[in-house]
């Protein structure tokens, strides 16, 4: 537990004041993920994975440095980037050996304490096994294509609409766009060559199809009270500017494929797996519980059944 906090607040320390700090744009959001190193003592480890440190002798090799960032919050490593980020892990990776080697020569590992909290570990781990070793054995096409029409059905028949839009500075700018549209000009040329949103230019103004509650309320409003090929007869404003809306279709929300959402599925039913491996356990088993002085028996409350599968996301 103690290592765990420390290396939580040596993490805290080294990242916490750039946490909010955005990288340019033309930075990697995030470094790609860690190849294993090869194995100790194999002529491909110098190249690959070399020494970037050595404490009173021992060596640190990057795939540490690399492993120790992966643990970083997913957001963290969205905003600094590995480069940045590598004389701080590396300096966490120092900083943590010396601590161990100190302990051990203080013969610590031999202590109650670590002792104790190393039993905790392995318990911890034996429960994660356990787990997924039962979720594993259960978990089947036919469970998923369940769950899938379960998530499917919860979902509300909410209407979508697809659109494109224009996207100006100013509301006369919006207004010489419409003229243009209803003397004849083709909206989507106009969308790829005129407006300010870079995004939505390189597509047309296409935004695809989206739901009331995607969008902002004033664009919302406008694009939900409009027809299929109708075009906004004025401006529409947001705090992103001024826009200029045509409705090309309208559709009840479908649902996504299933092979497109399976790993979500998967997550949702392995949750609904594990709850029901834990309450086959528990009615199986003698539990006795008392309160917080030993002497009084108490009920215990089992965990909630697992809640209504959410719909499954757009992606």
């Amino acid at each position: 537990m103690y290592v765990k906090m420390l290396r939580a607040a040596l993490l805290t320390a080294a990242f916490g004041s750039l946490a909010g700090t955005a990288l340019a744009a033309d930075t990697p959001a995030k470094a790609a993920a860690p190849a294993a190193a090869p194995a100790a003592g194999s002529p491909a480890q110098a190249a690959d994975d070399p020494v970037v440190a050595r404490v009173n002798g021992k060596e640190i090799h990057r795939s540490e440095v690399l492993a120790e960032y992966s643990q970083l919050p997913a957001q963290t490593q969205q905003q600094i980037h590995l480069n940045e980020a590598y004389p701080r892990v590396l300096e966490n990776l120092v900083t943590a050996r010396l601590l161990t080697d100190a302990g051990y020569k203080d013969k610590l590992q031999d202590s109650k304490e670590v002792k104790t909290e190393l039993k905790h570990a392995e318990e911890r781990f034996v429960q994660q096994a356990y787990i997924r070793k039962q979720v594993d054995s259960r978990m089947n096409e036919a469970l998923l294509k369940k769950k899938y029409d379960e998530m499917v059905k919860a979902m509300p028949a909410e209407d979508e609409v697809r659109a494109r839009h224009i996207l100006v500075k100013t509301k006369e700018e919006a207004d010489a766009l419409i003229k243009q549209i209803q003397g004849g000009a083709d909206f989507a040329k106009l969308a790829s060559e005129q407006q300010i949103d870079k995004n939505s230019a390189a597509s047309a103004g296409d935004l695809g199809y989206f739901t009331k509650g995607d969008m902002v309320a004033p664009f919302a409003d406008a694009a939900f009270a409009m027809k299929p090929g109708e075009v906004s007869k004025t401006p529409v404003k947001t705090d992103f500017g001024w826009h200029v809306i045509k409705v090309e279709d309208r559709r009840k929300r479908q649902a996504p494929p299933f092979e497109q959402v399976k790993g979500q599925v998967a997550q949702a039913e392995a949750q609904d797996l594990a709850a029901q491996v834990v309450d086959e356990l528990r009615k199986g088993a003698k539990v006795e519980a008392f309160d917080i002085t030993g002497k009084q028996a108490i009920s215990l409350t089992p965990p909630p059944a697992a809640a209504k599968p959410a719909a499954p996301a757009k992606q």
